[in-house]
């Protein structure tokens, strides 16, 4: 089989190891996987990223040399059942499911392992019970998003949002837009979306965005002046959805007293926030990682349902081996929200 294989900063499509499922697990063939903004970011700095989830806990046992075949936002199809498995699906099901399995070397993180391929690779094994099956008929690069609007979706339950508020996305790129798809799906708002592409203001208007900003024209500190966020019991609460070093200080320092930062952008370089200003302005921070199945689970209902609407999302579909020229339009925000590849039709 065929994968698209990161190793020194470089993708190339290059034959790969056939993985074969073992326990607990199933094999598939990927028919669709997007692209992610963290894939981005790891391309460049894959070695920080290792760093940071090792400092945490939570180590993967990766070794970048080896080559990684990235790809987790995925719809598949279900070849064949490993042992110790229910076989709940059966062959030619379509699937998505959470990207974590469990190996002799500990836990696996399905798109960033040097062991097991991604969704860039033609085929992948995956935890049968972290798998649901696509309901509604639902297109497989629709279904491909479930992943990272899930990641929304958590961002919003971690924000645990009560009472009346203003709400801020700063950042309206894949993950900005699926924290406003949430908080729009879970009927709360006013929604802001606050960035500098006039591009990616439109994408979040077609989300449901109540009010898009251009930041050059407009302070976040102005925003929350205008809402009367901080007075008249109404909170400030903002999702900083960028994750560039120094975004999130500047929505501390404009944040007003009281308010709600949740931070979703992952930063995989140092970065610095000033706890003075944090501590003065009594500010509670969160930070946002991932999602619970059940959240998986919900979002890829209310994806199928209509609830959260996906169209408007993907602006590219390449083969895998165009990615190369994928990942560079997607720096684009002018053009791109989420470019997906596809295997489908390959045979």
């Amino acid at each position: 089989m065929h994968g698209v294989v990161m190793k020194d900063g470089q993708l190339t499509w290059s034959p790969v190891d056939e993985p074969t499922p073992a326990q607990g697990q199933v094999l598939v063939r990927t028919l669709t996987c997007g692209i992610c903004g963290t894939d981005l970011h790891a391309r460049e700095h894959i070695h920080e990223f290792l760093h940071g989830l090792e400092k945490t806990g939570t180590a993967l046992a990766t070794v970048p040399e080896n080559g990684v075949v990235f790809g987790h936002e995925f719809c598949a199809e279900i070849l064949d059942h490993g042992p110790g498995t229910e076989a709940r699906f059966k062959p030619g099901t379509r699937v998505v499911g959470l990207p974590f399995l469990t190996s002799t070397r500990g836990a696996e993180y399905v798109g960033y392992s040097d062991r097991y391929p991604g969704g860039f690779g033609e085929r992948m094994v995956l935890t049968e019970k972290l798998l649901f099956e696509v309901p509604n008929g639902l297109a497989a690069p629709q279904a491909a998003l479930t992943e990272p609007f899930s990641v929304g979706a958590h961002a919003v339950a971690r924000a645990n949002i009560q009472g009346e508020s203003v709400i801020v996305v700063v950042g309206c790129g894949p993950i900005g837009l699926a924290v406003i798809a949430a908080l729009k799906a879970r009927g709360l708002g006013p929604v802001i979306g606050v960035d500098f592409s006039p591009g990616r203001r439109r994408f979040a208007e077609a989300m449901g965005a109540d009010e898009v900003v251009d930041a050059a024209v407009e302070t976040q500190g102005s925003i929350w002046s205008r809402y009367g966020a901080g007075r008249r019991g109404r909170q400030g609460v903002v999702f900083e959805c960028v994750g560039r070093p120094g975004v999130a200080q500047g929505v501390i320092d404009e944040a007003p007293r009281n308010a709600l930062v949740v931070i979703v952008g992952n930063v995989l370089t140092d970065s610095v926030i000033d706890q003075v200003v944090a501590f003065n302005k009594e500010l509670d921070i969160r930070f946002s990682l991932n999602y619970s199945p059940a959240e998986f689970q919900q979002t890829l209902r209310d994806i199928a349902e209509g609830a959260i609407a996906t169209d408007n999302m993907i602006t590219g579909v390449v083969a895998p081996e165009d990615i190369n020229q994928a990942f560079d339009d997607l720096r684009d925000g002018e053009r791109h929200a989420k470019i997906v590849v596809s295997f489908e039709n390959r045979g």
